[in-house]
């Protein structure tokens, strides 16, 4: 096997990779589990929240950008194009590596005054979201 980004579909990586970042957006919005997951993190309701920068978005964008091309290579290394396969691959990825990570930066994280809910809301968000990153890359034709 071999890295061959020429066999990527690039426009499935950019969609699913911003199909990712919006979710996040909303996952993390007051609509969702904003107040949640201040709280588990110990965000002080009183204070001001930080002025977002720019990095505030471009880093996380950036990143599902990577994301997205790692699961194109491994949906194109697997022969990953339908949706079951989509799905699979997604699940594959979201429990053996994004949960158990994030599983174990809950266990070893004293700050965290709800490491369980901070746990719940991340690996959730991050599960969804490379469930749905993998199968935009599998369907896009």
């Amino acid at each position: 096997m071999t890295l061959d980004f020429g066999q990527l579909n690039w426009l499935a990586v950019i969609v699913g990779a911003i199909v990712y970042f919006a979710l996040g957006a909303l996952w993390y919005s007051p609509m969702l589990f904003a107040k949640p997951w201040q709280r588990s993190i110990g965000w002080d309701e009183d204070r001001a929240p930080p002025q977002a920068s720019a990095m505030t978005y471009v880093v996380p964008l950036v990143a599902y950008l990577v994301m997205a091309v790692a699961v194109g290579l491994l949906a194109a290394a697997t022969g990953t194009d339908e949706l079951g396969e989509g799905i699979v691959l997604g699940l594959v990825l979201a429990v053996g590596l994004s949960l158990a990570h994030t599983f174990v930066d809950a266990s070893f994280s004293p700050e965290k005054p709800e490491p369980w809910t901070w746990f719940a809301i991340n690996g959730t968000y991050h599960a969804i979201g490379l469930v749905i990153l993998a199968v935009v890359i599998a369907i896009w034709p």
